[in-house]
């Protein structure tokens, strides 16, 4: 590929205001060729950013655009409307085979906001704005005042509470950045593999540091970017919507140079439990990192589901259901860890061994079980400790059961020996111990059954 930049093809009746490339693109640091668009598209440039996607599909390369301003050409009429269908189409028809990247640096409105919901990853600018429907029509519809735009579709809003924006910057050069540091990670297509990188970070260096990370106390809280930060090369980890779903963090790293995906549950959010958001950003990540074979690393520290009469309500099942599927159909190598609590159907969903896990391991301080010994023993012996009319006498019988069940089923060392988990490790060898699996699994292929498609549950 050369390192000229030519021009794509104009459209005719081009509005003159995006221009597009196939090579290096202008202001991203990447040494590396990408399809590129760039400027202040209307539907009246959907042939250009059509035409854009398409022929990096054809190239085997990233799809980069770069949003300066976007929004409804009421004069291009039905034309426009025929347009943005085809950006659509030839966006979803590039899922799974190239890598796709929207930067949004100003506004971006009605159909060409839509399309920042076909690509793989979306990075605003503190300045930019995504909307369906603008704050002023949002009003006039609904009889209100007239709407913040900040609060309505800024970049804070998409990046804490839709979820749409994975990454936000200051500046136009910090996301091209991102962008960069992003496309680092991944192929080109998904017929290549993801660019190894050499490092000085010994792959047996020992996570000392992952290891004090975490209380032995099972209630107690801590950040698990420490230990997932200790485990990868030179603690260089690229975070993925940081502040949506928060009780599960999601990732790009590398270990021993290899690009991989880390997906955890974060305690110090809602206790790592799984609620609707973690589960709807896990599941995605899941699939994004099989489509471009990353392997995936899974810290599990989880007390189970969500509970709540909300969560239930808005579909707890179905969207935790996503993040299963995504574990269950994923071919690339798989290795799971669990740190602490592993319970219930949230045990399930966080690629355990029965889930197809090639590698499930164990630190000593994991708890694999239906549920707690609190709970459990609430449940188990309800009625020997109601018998109990002392108090006292009644408190000592309920920590004996307690630590009763916590030996026979809560230790990882029964899990073992039922073939729940491959390994219990020594927590200050977790960097190498998941370097030597995924070495071993490096060659790692599955043949997929011929179908259509699969039918995730959306």
């Amino acid at each position: 590929m050369p390192r000229a930049i030519p021009r794509l093809p104009v459209a005719s009746g081009h509005s003159g205001t995006v221009e597009a490339g196939l090579g290096l693109m202008p202001g991203l640091d990447a040494d590396r060729p990408v399809a590129w668009f760039r400027g202040s598209a209307t539907p009246g440039d959907a042939e250009v950013v059509r035409r854009t996607v398409e022929t990096g599909v054809e190239a085997g390369l990233p799809v980069v655009g770069v949003l300066q301003g976007a929004g409804a050409d009421i004069a291009s009429g039905m034309d426009g409307l025929v347009g943005l269908g085809q950006v659509a189409r030839a966006l979803a028809g590039a899922a799974g085979l190239v890598p796709t990247v929207i930067v949004v640096d100003g506004p971006c409105l009605g159909g060409v906001a839509l399309a920042l919901g076909l690509v793989d990853v979306v990075v605003m600018t503190e300045r930019a704005h995504a909307f369906v429907n603008t704050p002023g029509s949002s009003a006039r519809v609904t009889g209100t005042d007239r709407l913040d735009p900040d609060l309505v579709g800024g970049a804070w809003v998409h990046h804490t509470r839709s979820g749409l924006a994975d990454l936000i910057a200051p500046t136009l050069a910090d996301a091209l950045d991102l962008v960069a540091d992003l496309l680092d990670h991944l192929p080109a297509n998904n017929h290549e593999a993801p660019p190894f990188l050499d490092t000085d970070d010994p792959a047996d260096r020992p996570s000392a540091r992952a290891a004090a990370a975490v209380p032995h106390d099972g209630r107690a809280s801590y950040d698990v970017r420490t230990v997932i930060e200790d485990v990868l090369d030179d603690g260089a980890f690229l975070e993925l919507r940081p502040r949506f779903g928060t009780s599960v963090t999601t990732g790009l790293g590398r270990i021993a140079g290899m690009p991989i995906g880390v997906l955890a549950n974060q305690p110090n959010q809602l206790a790592g439990a799984l609620d609707i958001e973690g589960s709807q950003k896990g599941g995605r990540f899941v699939r994004f990192c099989d489509a471009f074979g990353l392997p995936i690393l899974t810290f599990v520290d989880t007390p189970g589901f969500r509970p709540g009469r909300d969560q239930e309500w808005r579909g707890m099942i179905r969207h935790g259901a996503k993040l299963a599927f995504a574990y269950a159909e994923a071919t690339v190598p798989r290795v799971s860890i669990v740190l602490r609590k592993a319970y219930g159907g949230a045990y399930i969903v966080m690629d355990c061994k029965s889930m197809g896990s090639d590698c499930a391991l164990a630190w000593p301080t994991a708890e694999v079980a239906v549920m707690g010994a609190k709970g459990a023993v609430e449940i188990l012996h309800r009625r020997e400790l109601a018998a109990i009319d002392d108090e006292e006498r009644q408190a000592k019988r309920r920590r004996e059961l307690e630590s009763e069940y916590e030996a026979v089923h809560l230790s990882p060392a029964v899990a073992s020996q039922r073939g729940y988990i491959d390994e219990v490790i020594d927590p200050a060898s977790t960097r190498s111990v998941v370097a030597g699996a995924l070495a071993a699994l490096v060659a790692k292929r599955e043949r997929l059954p011929a179908r259509r498609h699969e039918n995730i549950p959306l």
